[in-house]
């Protein structure tokens, strides 16, 4: 006999306030693990969206029933309320004070729903002094301190748009929620839970502060991940970009044989006065050869290699075809799978 298996959320019923960005994306990332998501949009065009130009069906509505709703009005404020009184959780991600404005602010929402656990989402938090600033993914990486080592000394530091910070605060404030839901079963009380971006990412940042600690980066001394020859990108013959990032001593020297450097001696893999001559014998043997001749060399062997590829590239790499990550259309969109996933036992 089968044994009907539901996502990890059913039954969860959540009411999103569309703001943009992370907050529908915390959302989605919820509707994906089967919670019932109700998105209230407010009337006119999104803003952002037509500036960006951003156009066609929204990714981050998907699985979401959306309701067009004015909270300005006295029958929206009556509707949203009275979804907000079923739900077990809600979502916005407005500025501090403006839900507070329009009458759905904590205190009301728990007057209704003492059980609710209510999700904001901000770039900055509900206190400090930049909490009533503008700001974007970029300076919220910024203020943590780890833009700073997304390149090498005297460059310019650039991360993947919207992917550290504002993807990484959904996530956080996803967690929040799910954490939050676990309790308010059990206590019948619900939680505000305050995600802000700046400081869901200086939490993410745990890793690389305790790698700081030992001296290994942010500081004056050579990094292995900045001035290292075995942790970089390095271009290629025709135009094209691939990775290594050969940390353990097993690695770095299967690498090195791969590579047919067999006067490097593997156990002096961390003498940094030997970086920049070695980084520049890799650089010139990489920049030798096409990527597709280092993929077929070096992909899928433990010398910690991939090649760097386009958001198109990507949905076609075999890897990705066969844990089905993508989803190309016919209209050149591509949808990305939910993640994580789950099985039984």
């Amino acid at each position: 006999m089968m044994v009907q298996s539901f996502p990890p959320l059913h039954g969860v019923r959540i009411v999103e306030f569309e703001g943009i960005g992370p907050g529908p994306l915390a959302a989605r990332m919820l509707a994906d693990m089967g919670a019932d998501v109700t998105t209230l949009v407010r009337p006119g065009a999104a803003v952002v969206n037509e500036s960006l130009g951003v156009a066609g069906e929204n990714p981050l509505r998907r699985g979401k029933r959306v309701e067009q709703v004015d909270l300005k009005s006295t029958a929206g404020l009556a509707r949203a309320l009275d979804l907000v009184a079923d739900a077990d959780a809600l979502v916005e991600g407005n500025r501090p004070g403006v839900m507070e404005r329009l009458g759905v602010g904590p205190a009301p929402c728990a007057a209704r729903n003492p059980r609710l656990v209510y999700g904001r989402m901000t770039g900055w938090g509900q206190c400090g002094p930049l909490a009533q600033a503008a700001g974007h993914d970029l300076n919220y990486v910024a203020l943590t301190g780890l833009l700073s080592l997304a390149a090498p000394a005297g460059q310019a530091p650039r991360v993947p748009p919207t992917v550290v910070g504002d993807a990484c605060g959904a996530l956080g404030l996803a967690f929040g929620i799910a954490c939050a839901l676990f309790e308010a079963r059990q206590s019948g009380r619900g939680r505000v839970v305050d995600a802000a971006i700046v400081d869901i990412v200086a939490m993410l940042g745990t890793l690389v502060q305790w790698i700081r600690g030992g001296g290994q980066i942010d500081g004056a001394q050579p990094s292995p991940f900045h001035d290292s020859p075995f942790y970089d990108s390095y271009a290629c013959a025709d135009g094209g970009f691939i990775t290594v990032a050969a940390l353990e001593p097993q690695f770095y020297a299967l690498l090195l044989d791969k590579l047919g450097l067999a006067d490097v001696d593997p156990a002096r893999q961390h003498d940094k006065a030997a970086w920049p001559a070695l980084k520049a014998r890799m650089a010139a043997r990489f920049r030798s050869q096409p990527r597709a001749h280092w993929c077929a060399l070096l992909e899928g062997s433990d010398a910690c290699f991939a090649p760097v590829l386009s958001l198109a590239e990507a949905a076609h790499h075999p890897h990705n075809v066969a844990r089905g990550i993508y989803a190309p259309g016919a209209d050149g969109a591509i949808a990305v799978a939910a993640a994580p996933r789950f099985a039984p036992l």
